[in-house]
């Protein structure tokens, strides 16, 4: 059990929580939410028992192992699968100490270590690490890349498969989905979810929170308050408390007027009953917890769209990729002033092509692309922080979009943004990520577009500005196109959802529950029957690939059938070798004096079948995915 007693935190004179009183049961999965400021990350580092409270007690087990997940990781030699392992700290010293006993004739101790490692799965641990890496999207040829290869937003996903290879009682994640993209995310729920220990997570996915926490700690105003439930729950008990307040009701009522609106809008389809179930659930949803969000410092929202011509923009029969090598074929769609759509598939499957495509920014290897006259694309890139002048401020990025528009004017517009004051006037290179996010969005929103193109526009921001976000888009009335990890967001704000896999882009029939377990048949199932996607459909705007000869198809499918099967049966036979190695181990007489050169004999067939165990494991992985890709 962990416990506060009457605990005071403070930095640098400043108190940030005042009297905290509560306890977390052993195996209670909590989520810490607050402003930027409350004291997160302080009470993160209490925990971690990097800092004491200024006044009052934290109680907690002194034998508990806490596992933490660093910001940044150096750019080590290391293979990525090794640094993985090293997470498991107390392996890594059994290991050690094996190494060392290894060099003497104490076979007593010897047989001790091996029986220690055998108890903590250190003869699985690679195909541990395997799988963790795999669900965190690694290529299986990932994973003997020094660290030092990978870009810094791969490196965040090693460092969250380090700190998950922990046997930890104690996991603090800090917005371990930065960086994850929505397949690994949903994996990350899964694992989560059958995590023993006790966890701490900071998040601003609330879908996230909503499926891995059971409480909630809030941070507001130095108070630390315990909150039962998860984190929709608590903005509904939290809604409750606010909506006693006039003003909050009088804002609710408000924002029930145009969602109202909206869903009268959307009702007329009935085309998409599963689809609009759920998105009338999300509405009805941001209703109920409207109040909540009363105090939000983020106060926005896009102009009337105009010229709403049909269709606004198309993509006729095009194939999509870079030089000689075609990503997405026969890609057929169509923008119109009512189309709201979200692009779902796996990291590398090409939705970021296709939002290149429309945008213009990459021209088409075959087909056509037509825009209307008057179309007005506001464009957020998934590295769209990386364009902007770091030495430029707010306002002075604001005048040279809008050079005719008053100062005064440009400040009141960006103080919607949380940019007040002195902030509007600091050089961008100062900001944090979601600063950055935030702007480049009130550019985006200036500029009156009549179709967004959104790829991965809530990288960063935090949950209140992912609200302010999400109602901004529920009232936007241009076409729309979306890619997001945020599921809140997607269920809030669109109504179409396109599957971009395999080369193709089809229409997903399903809703986004439905998306996760799909994703989980192409993780779990080799077979091809299995891990299709639900059945596309072929309106006009969204045409699917012509399916290659049936001949082609049915050798290159018995191939990779026959290589998984042949791989299933290799490592089967090889794990039986292992056990029986094991059994021989396991030996109380095989750690004499008499029989050393039989016990080096049997260390030394346990690595080697290791090593093939290893090796089969990782061509298998691959032999897998190759086939479902078929």
């Amino acid at each position: 059990m962990i416990r506060f007693r009457n605990l005071r935190l403070a930095r640098n004179g400043r108190t940030l929580i005042e009297g905290a009183e509560f306890a977390l049961h052993h195996g209670w999965h909590v989520g810490l939410t607050g402003r930027n400021g409350a004291g997160k990350s302080t009470l993160f580092s209490l925990l971690k028992g990097e800092i004491g409270p200024d006044q009052g007690d934290l109680e907690r087990p002194r034998d508990w192992i806490v596992s933490h997940m660093a910001q940044e990781v150096a750019a080590l030699q290391r293979p990525a699968i090794e640094f993985v392992i090293d997470g498991d700290v107390e392996l890594r010293v059994l290991e050690a100490e094996l190494a060392q006993v290894e060099l003497t004739d104490d076979y007593d101790r010897m047989a001790k270590l091996h029986e220690k490692i055998a108890d903590a799965d250190g003869y699985t641990v690679r195909a541990r690490a395997a799988r963790v890496l795999d669900g965190l999207g690694f290529a299986p040829s990932d994973h003997e890349r020094p660290v030092a290869d990978f870009s810094g937003g791969w490196r965040v996903r090693l460092n969250l498969a380090h700190t998950l290879m922990r046997r930890a009682d104690l996991l603090l994640l800090d917005e371990p989905t930065n960086h994850l993209d929505l397949d690994a995310i949903i994996w990350l729920e899964n694992w989560l979810k059958k995590y023993e220990g006790t966890l701490f997570v900071v998040s601003h996915d609330r879908d996230f929170l909503d499926s891995v926490v059971g409480h909630i700690v809030h941070l507001e105003q130095q108070k630390a308050t315990l909150y039962t439930g998860n984190y929709s729950q608590f903005e509904r008990q939290r809604a409750e408390k606010l909506m006693q307040q006039q003003a909050a009701y009088v804002q609710q009522q408000a924002k029930v007027a145009h969602m109202q609106e909206f869903v009268a809008r959307f009702g007329a389809k009935a085309s998409k009953a599963k689809q609009a179930q759920s998105r009338l659930k999300a509405l009805e949803r941001l209703t109920i917890i409207a109040p909540a969000h009363v105090d939000s410092p983020f106060d926005f929202h896009f102009s009337p769209a105009q010229n709403l011509t049909s269709p606004l923009l198309r993509i006729d029969e095009a194939d999509l990729g870079y030089g000689d090598r075609t990503v997405l074929g026969n890609v057929n769609v169509e923008l119109t002033p009512d189309s709201r759509i979200g692009l779902l598939g796996r990291n590398g499957a090409g939705k970021s092509t296709l939002i290149k495509a429309l945008v213009g920014d990459l021209a088409l290897l075959s087909g056509e692309r037509l825009m209307a006259e008057k179309c007005r694309i506001g464009y957020f890139a998934q590295h769209q922080v990386d364009s902007l002048d770091l030495k430029a401020s707010p306002l002075l990025l604001m005048q040279r979009i809008a050079p005719r528009v008053r100062e005064v004017d440009l400040r009141s517009y960006l103080g919607g943004f949380d940019f007040h004051g002195d902030a509007a006037l600091t050089p961008c290179g100062q900001f944090s990520g979601g600063e950055k996010s935030r702007l480049a969005l009130a550019m985006i929103v200036w500029q009156k577009p009549n179709v967004l193109l959104l790829d991965e526009p809530t990288n960063h921001l935090d949950l209140e500005m992912r609200e302010a976000l999400t109602e901004a888009l529920q009232e936007f009335d241009g076409a729309l196109v979306v890619v997001s990890h945020d599921r809140h967001l997607l269920r809030a704000t669109v109504d179409t959802l396109l599957l971009v896999d395999n080369g193709e882009v089809s229409e997903f029939k399903d809703d986004l529950d439905g998306y996760a377990k799909w994703l989980d048949s192409q993780r779990s199932d080799t077979r091809p029957s299995a891990a299709r996607a639900p059945e596309p459909e072929k309106p006009a705007a969204v045409a699917v690939a012509p399916a290659a000869k049936p001949g082609f198809v049915s050798r290159d499918l018995k191939k990779a059938q026959k290589a998984v099967a042949d791989l299933e049966t290799r490592l089967a036979t090889l794990q039986t070798e292992r056990e029986q190695v094991e059994a021989k181990l396991s030996a109380g007489d095989i750690y004499t004096p008499a029989k050393k050169a039989q016990l080096d004999g049997l260390l030394a067939d346990r690595a080697r079948i290791g090593a093939l165990i290893d090796d089969a494991e990782a061509k298998l992985l691959e032999a897998m995915e190759a086939l479902e890709r078929l």
